[in-house]
């Protein structure tokens, strides 16, 4: 039992230790992209990070990180050894069904239930979203806020340029359009119609997908 500075007495439940029932947090050492914290009662991911060390002063962490709700960035600075309350997320695989113009639906395959995600908030993967996709969501305090994409998808070429037979020079590309909806710059020879590998992580062209 101990007091308060104001002098309102704590009691912390006799099995458990102090440190026990504390926030878990993270330490400015363990930041790296992916992260999921806790601030002002809002799950945000760290996208970006970096140490820096000036010649005076103290050591200090730049970062961003990216709002599971709305989709939006904000830039924050940490001294080191500030912490940061962990999020409280947890992932379960699902099947992409569908979206309805604003927002996307997903179903677990074990139990059949759907749910709904707001497209502004997965803005960045929707464009991969492919019918029946395999996916995981990610959810923040049991409700979903954001989904996470396979490496690789395959998506056919709804349009791009006339493909140029034999050339395969080094770097050339042309814009393409997915039928998924995403963008891609493919080589020169690949044709409309055809279907391509892309990594989701970096929206890069990857392969044509033999039939």
């Amino acid at each position: 039992m101990a007091c308060s500075p104001e002098g309102v007495i704590l009691r912390h439940p006799s099995h458990l230790h102090p440190r026990e029932i504390s926030v878990a947090t993270y330490d400015t050492s363990d930041f790296r992209n992916g992260l999921k914290v806790e601030i002002d009662g809002v799950p945000y991911a760290i996208t970006w990070f970096q140490f820096v060390k000036p010649g005076k002063g103290n050591a200090f962490t730049r970062t961003k990180l990216k709002n599971m709700l709305s989709g939006n960035v904000m830039e924050r600075t940490y001294r080191s050894g500030e912490k940061l309350t962990i999020a409280e997320v947890e992932e379960q695989p699902m099947q992409y069904m569908y979206n309805d113009g604003e927002d996307y639906f997903f179903m677990n395959t074990e139990t059949y239930e759907q749910l709904g995600i707001a497209g502004k908030g997965i803005a960045d993967e929707a464009k991969y979203l492919t019918e029946n996709l395999e996916i995981t969501v990610l959810f923040f305090k049991d409700q979903p806020v954001s989904i996470t994409l396979p490496n690789f998808i395959e998506s056919e070429i709804e349009y791009c340029e006339p493909g140029l037979k034999g050339n395969t020079a080094t770097g050339a590309s042309k814009p393409a359009v997915l039928a998924c909806g995403a963008s891609v710059n493919v080589p020169l020879f690949v044709e409309q119609g055809e279907s391509i590998r892309v990594d989701t992580r970096t929206g890069a062209y990857v392969s044509r997908v033999k039939n």
